[in-house]
């Protein structure tokens, strides 16, 4: 008796996974994804739920991870991050609630920055074409962290848009979080301080942290205005 001749893997079914599995089989997934979550913020709004206090029940260290946690999610999903460090600031304090702000947003970019780069680097790669797009991705792809640690610490970029164009690009894992972790301190900090402080608009410390934020605003203009500039003469 002779064994049996495995039979060739159908043709259709070979189409069908290469074509799930394709770069613009996931960049479709991607879209849905963050269309979803935009939705669901329009929809039930949870930076209300966070700048309750929610869950009332928990306390402590478990109440500032947990709430980092829901940073995270809630920034991954285009929750502004300034209501959120504000919230941070009113629920914890100056001190914890930068902790808790601080690893919400790391966390957040980690997550756009690890959808992004799984489901749309592939698709979106070949289409980087013209003078800006070309060297924004090269400087992006060369000095990861000491431009992402200028976004950061210029907040004239959207987050989410920060993050998903770093994610685009070669950039690694590393330069990224720890770009992101160390750049984002200056102008959380003056959000959380500003939270914690708003019971007396007029006390030094809400003063201060305004005018942080206000003159951050105005030197990111600055900047993103040369910058642009330096990226066409590139």
């Amino acid at each position: 008796m002779f064994d049996p001749v495995p039979r060739p893997a159908s043709g259709l079914a070979v189409r069908c996974s290469r074509a799930l599995f394709s770069p613009w089989s996931r960049l479709s997934l991607l879209l849905v994804l963050l269309a979803s979550a935009a939705v669901t913020v329009l929809l039930f709004e949870p930076q209300r739920l966070l700048s309750a206090g929610w869950p009332p029940q928990v306390s402590g260290f478990s109440a500032v991870a947990l709430f980092a946690v829901a940073y995270g999610v809630c920034t991954a999903a285009f929750v502004p991050r300034p209501i959120l460090n504000l919230a941070a600031g009113a629920l914890f304090g100056s001190q914890a609630g930068l902790v808790a702000a601080v690893g919400g947003t790391v966390l957040g970019a980690g997550i756009a920055f690890g959808l992004g780069r799984l489901l749309g680097q592939d698709a979106l790669r070949p289409l980087l074409r013209g003078r800006l797009l070309t060297a924004a991705d090269g400087q992006l792809s060369r000095h990861g962290f000491r431009s992402m640690l200028a976004i950061r610490l210029f907040p004239g970029v959207p987050f989410a848009a920060a993050n998903y164009c770093a994610a685009v690009s070669r950039m690694g894992w590393a330069p990224f979080l720890l770009a992101t972790g160390i750049g984002s301190v200056p102008n959380t900090a003056a959000y959380v301080v500003a939270g914690s402080s708003a019971g007396s608009p007029t006390s030094p410390g809400f003063l201060v942290a305004m005018g942080f934020i206000v003159l951050s605003g105005l030197a990111a203009a600055v900047v993103g205005w040369r910058r642009r500039h330096r990226l066409r003469s590139a």
